[in-house]
C-alpha cells in the first residue's frame, strides 16, 4: 500500500504543477502533508517532519546558494563572465565551446559541491550563450553533467567519501576507477546528448547577462581568480590538510577554510573589492547588486526547501526502509543490486546523498559475503544515486528555474541527462568488474 501512496503522491505533484499550474512551493507543501496523513504519520508529528525537512534542506544549502547568487550577479555585472567567455572562445574556438564547458565543469567539480559549482558557473554559461547566440541548454548541460558526475561518483564529495569509509575502500583507488567511469559518462551525457537539445527554448528571467564594451571589462587574471576563488580556496585547503597532523592548529584552520560556507563567505569579501570597488563601483552599488541577486533566487529557495519536506515525510513514514527491504531480497549480482536499490531510493527520496547512504546500510553485507570489490561497490551506489532526477530533487528545480524551462523540457534535458549518467556509470562498473 505504501508503494501505491508514494507513486500516487508523485503523480499528483507533477499534475498540480504542470496541469493545474499551482506554484511548486505550495504543491510540494500540500502533497507532503497529504502523503504524511495517508502514510500514517501521527497528526501531532506532521509539523515536526515539515519543519525538519525544510530546515535540514535549507540549513545545508541556503548560505551557499545565496552567496553563490551574489557572486554570480557580481561576476556578471562586472563583466568578468563576459571576459571569461571571450577567453574560452579564443582558446577552444566557437565549435568546441561545449567541450570547453564540460572540461570546466569537470575541473571545478573535483573540489566543489554540486550546488556551489552550479551557482558559481551559471553566469559563465549565460554569458557564453548570449555572446555566441547559442541555446542555453545546449551550452549549459555539458557543464552540469560534469558537475553532477563528480558530485555523485568521486571523493571528496559527501556521499562518495562516506561510502568509502563505510565499505573500507581505498580513497585513491576509488577516485582512479571513478575517473575512468566518469569520462565516458560526461562525454555521452554532456556534449553528445546536449547536441540533440538545440531546439529547447529558454525563457529565463534571471538577469545574469550584462554586455559591456571591451575596455570596460576587468582583466583576465582578475576575472578568472575572482570567479573561481571558491574552487581555489577549497582545493588548496583540502590538499594541504592532507600533509599536516590531524589535530594541529594549521589543519583545523585548513579544514575550516575548506568548508563551502566559509570559502564562499571569504570569496564574497574579496570579490567585493576585486570585481566591485576596484572596477569603480561604490559599496552601495555593490550591495544593490547583492540585493537583486537574492530577489532572483527567493522562489528557488522556497521550492528547494519544500522538496526537502516531501523527502522527510517519506523517511519518517518508513517508506524508504520498506522499499529497501523489498529490493534487498532480490537475487541479483551484488553490484547490480546495489545500483538498483540506490536508484529506487533516489526515485522515492530525491536526494542523491540520502539515497546513497541509505542503500549502503542495506547492501554492505553483500560486500562481506560475496567478496565484491569495495571500490566498485562505492561507484555502483554513486551511479545509482544519480538515477532519474525529477520533481523531488532540489537539483531538478535549480536547473529548471535558472534555465527558465518548462516541466516537459526539464524532464527532456535534465532528467534524461542524469539517467544517462547513472546507467553509463553502472555499465562502467560492470565492465571494470570483469577486469579486476
Amino acid at each position: 500500500m505504501s508503494f501505491i501512496i508514494l507513486i500516487a503522491c508523485i503523480v499528483c505533484l507533477v499534475l498540480l504543477i504542470t496541469w493545474a499550474k499551482l506554484n511548486p512551493f505550495l504543491a510540494f507543501l500540500f502533497v507532503a502533508m497529504l502523503a504524511a496523513i495517508l502514510l500514517g504519520i501521527p497528526l501531532q508529528d506532521i509539523s515536526k517532519s515539515v519543519n525538519k525537512g525544510i530546515g535540514d534542506t535549507l540549513g545545508s544549502l541556503v548560505i551557499v546558494i545565496v552567496l553563490g547568487a551574489m557572486l554570480g550577479k557580481l561576476v556578471a555585472e562586472s563583466g568578468a563572465a563576459q571576459r571569461i567567455a571571450s577567453v574560452m572562445q579564443k582558446i577552444f574556438g566557437e565549435r568546441n565551446l561545449i567541450w570547453a564547458m564540460s572540461l570546466t565543469g569537470f575541473i571545478v567539480g573535483i573540489p566543489l559541491y554540486y550546488n556551489v559549482g552550479f551557482v558559481l558557473l551559471i553566469p559563465i554559461i549565460f554569458s557564453v550563450a548570449y555572446r555566441y547566440k547559442l541555446p542555453l541548454v545546449y551550452i549549459g548541460l555539458p557543464m552540469m553533467a560534469s558537475l553532477s558526475v563528480m558530485h555523485g561518483f568521486l571523493p571528496p564529495h559527501p556521499s562518495p567519501i562516506a561510502l568509502v569509509m563505510q565499505f573500507k575502500a581505498s580513497m585513491v583507488v576509488t577516485f582512479g576507477y571513478g575517473i575512468i567511469i566518469a569520462i565516458p559518462a560526461i562525454i555521452i551525457a554532456g556534449p553528445i546528448f546536449s547536441s540533440t537539445l538545440k531546439k529547447i527554448p529558454s525563457t529565463n528571467t534571471l538577469s545574469l547577462v550584462v554586455e559591456k564594451k571591451e575596455e570596460e571589462l576587468p582583466g583576465t587574471t582578475n576575472s578568472l581568480i575572482s570567479s573561481l576563488l571558491p574552487v581555489l580556496i577549497i582545493g588548496v585547503a583540502t590538499v594541504l590538510s592532507g600533509f599536516g597532523e590531524a589535530n594541529s592548529l594549521l589543519n583545523q584552520i585548513l579544514n575550516f577554510l575548506s568548508e563551502p560556507n566559509v570559502a564562499m563567505s571569504l570569496t564574497i569579501l574579496i570579490a567585493t573589492y576585486t570585481l566591485g570597488i576596484r572596477t569603480g563601483k561604490s559599496l552601495s552599488q555593490i550591495m544593490n547588486v547583492y540585493g537583486e541577486a537574492v530577489k532572483d533566487i527567493a522562489m528557488i529557495l522556497l521550492i528547494i526547501g519544500s522538496a526537502g519536506i516531501l523527502k522527510q515525510i517519506f523517511v519518517d513514514s518508513g517508506v524508504s526502509a520498506e522499499i529497501a527491504s523489498v529490493l534487498s531480497s532480490l537475487t541479483l549480482p551484488p553490484l547490480l543490486l546495489a545500483w538498483l536499490v540506490t536508484a529506487v531510493l533516489r526515485l522515492a527520496l530525491g536526494s542523491a546523498t540520502i539515497a546513497g547512504l541509505t542503500a549502503a546500510g542495506i547492501v554492505y553485507p553483500l560486500t562481506l559475503q560475496n567478496g565484491v570489490d569495495p571500490n566498485l561497490m562505492v561507484l555502483s551506489i554513486g551511479a545509482g544515486s544519480l538515477f532519474c532526477s525529477h520533481v523531488n530533487d532540489t537539483a531538478f528545480w535549480l536547473f529548471k528555474e535558472y534555465f527558465g524551462l518548462s516541466m516537459k523540457d526539464t524532464f527532456r534535458s535534465w532528467t534524461v541527462m542524469e539517467t544517462l549518467v547513472s546507467i553509463i556509470g553502472l555499465i562502467g562498473v560492470l565492465i571494470l568488474d570483469q577486469f579486476i
